[in-house]
């Protein structure tokens, strides 16, 4: 059951957004990501603003983007020169992060607005390829630290409230991040976990027999997926789509499965 607002046009996506700058450098192991965003765009609506949650920004606080020429931040290290000079001059949205902050404030999970803090990766990767004209405005809000699901899911209801129309919420992740098994031969029994755990995944996000109470108890969860751990041994990178599926609280419309750097990865759009 879809149970986002019509009368507020909202999409949500969570995306796995690859290994750092790579997407923009040509790497060949990403052109299947590359291919998925791309398509992801064409299929819906221009959004009149973006609202994206980066597994690469924690804070104590939900935290919310307020400024304006906002800088990127390249959170990533022994890359060629070229990736220090990506440019994204996406607009400010003050508009748009004083609703989100008001949003969260109403739910009671004590927001913080940030005037100076600029965009990571996780934002301007995924969103250069999806709208390489740079003229969507966008805020970004950060995730949680301690990592706490159901605090990911509750602020993800508290910003379905957002009347302005025509938003893309986007969840920027990657659903499988173990870094250490990147970097290891894909054995039949490694192979089995990152799918037992997709499959997990891709059951959970898109299942119609699913109540919402369910999903998302199942997401609150999450650890006793199977594989769990294997597949996150740090969940930074999953949480982003608790936060997408507290907005959306029904099946998704879409899932999209790739290979990813070796790995069965996943997004699901709503």
């Amino acid at each position: 059951m879809h149970v986002l607002n019509s009368q507020t046009s909202h999409r949500v996506l969570y995306l796995s957004h690859g290994a750092g700058p790579m997407p923009l450098l040509g790497d060949e192991g990403h052109a299947g990501m590359i291919d998925t965003l791309q398509g992801i765009a064409r299929s819906m609506p221009r959004p009149e603003a973006i609202v994206l949650i980066s597994a690469h920004w924690e804070e104590a606080r939900p935290t919310v983007t307020s400024g304006v020429d906002l800088p990127l931040i390249y959170d990533y290290y022994g890359f060629p020169e070229e990736a220090y000079n990506i440019a994204y001059p996406a607009p400010a949205a003050p508009d748009v992060a004083q609703e989100a902050f008001d949003c969260l404030h109403a739910e009671g999970v004590a927001p913080v607005s940030d005037a100076e803090r600029g965009y990571d990766h996780g934002m301007f990767v995924p969103l250069k390829i999806m709208y390489p004209e740079a003229d969507i405005p966008c805020i970004q809000i950060s995730l949680v630290k301690g990592l706490n699901p159901d605090v990911h899911l509750r602020m993800g209801k508290a910003l379905a409230g957002m009347k302005r129309p025509g938003l893309l919420f986007i969840g920027s992740g990657f659903s499988f991040h173990n870094m250490r098994a990147f970097f290891m031969p894909d054995t039949p029994e490694r192979r089995g976990m990152n799918e037992g755990f997709d499959s997990w995944l891709a059951e959970t996000c898109s299942g119609e027999v699913l109540t919402a109470e369910e999903r998302l108890g199942c997401l609150s969860a999450w650890e006793t997926a199977p594989h769990a751990r294997y597949c996150h041994p740090r969940e930074e990178h999953l949480l982003p789509l608790h936060v997408c599926c507290g907005i959306a609280q029904g099946a998704c419309a879409k899932s999209f499965s790739l290979e990813l750097l070796g790995k069965k990865t996943s997004m699901f759009l709503w």
